[in-house]
């Protein structure tokens, strides 16, 4: 597993998670009472702001929280590390010396350098721990066990993200965007087993199917004219290796609609 994209993961799935914990306790406004300085929360306008300015055709991410560095992140945990929070993540002394190691590495300087293996399975195993946190944490209060696999986020080459908080409780994403036959969009799916077993991954729709699982969660879609339509529903499938699942055939889905228009003349 990339080193980076595990940080990143990380990191974006501890903002899901406090986002979604400060939304219920503090309101849509709690990005004012999250514990950072009004200063620091400018920052994050300033840079979205920036994000925007470039990406003039692109999606840009409208949650403020994803323009957080990691030691923001650190701050809001800590101020409000009470109820749901200990619950899910442990003890803030364990938590947070995995943090520092997790923002030590973030660092840019250690950019700069080749992590070395062993700086590197550290890496993931603090990630592991912290995203198995999540996932049990998530799969006792919305299934009330501990054994069904989940969705972390999944993502589309074109900017689109799917994470499990109540942007799309229906688990649908409707990207807006219009693609035509010939176009090819790529997609990335981060899921984590609960054990820590390995996980199959699927792509389909009701135009596309991936007739079989594979091990990998990275798929490339080409769009064909057999597509064209106001909705076309990309499927994202994740499942175990057991003989149960959440579901029938599968653990855990998340999707992207898009429309599909003719080829320009």
């Amino acid at each position: 597993m990339d080193v980076t994209q595990a940080l990143r993961d990380t990191e974006n799935a501890l903002r899901d998670f406090i986002a979604a914990r400060l939304e219920q306790t503090l309101g849509s406004e709690w990005i004012d009472a999250c514990g950072v300085t009004p200063q620091r929360i400018d920052q994050w306008r300033e840079r979205k702001a920036d994000e925007e300015r470039r990406q003039e055709a692109g999606v840009v991410d409208e949650r403020l929280l994803y323009y957080a560095d990691l030691y923001d992140l650190k701050a809001i945990l800590k101020k409000h590390w009470q109820g749901d929070l200990p619950d899910a993540l442990g003890k803030w002394r364990r938590f947070e010396v995995f943090f520092d190691e997790l923002e030590r590495f973030r660092d840019p300087d250690a950019h700069r350098r080749e992590l070395l293996p062993h700086q590197q399975q550290l890496v993931l195993g603090i990630a592991g721990d912290i995203g198995s946190r999540l996932v049990r944490w998530r799969s006792r209060r919305e299934t009330t066990d501990d054994c069904f696999p989940r969705i972390e986020l999944a993502r589309d080459s074109l900017g689109n993200l799917w994470v499990p908080v109540a942007d799309h409780p229906s688990g649908v994403v409707s990207t807006k965007m219009t693609l035509h036959p010939g176009d090819k969009v790529d997609f990335v799916v981060t899921a984590r087993d609960p054990e820590d077993a390995p996980l199959q991954y699927g792509l389909g729709s009701p135009l596309v199917y991936s007739s079989s699982w594979q091990d990998s969660g990275e798929f490339s879609l080409l769009v064909e004219e057999a597509h064209i339509g106001k909705v076309f529903l990309v499927v994202l499938q994740i499942r175990s290796l057991r003989s149960y699942h959440a579901h029938t055939g599968y653990d855990d889905r998340a999707e992207f609609m898009y429309a599909v228009l003719p080829a320009h003349s």
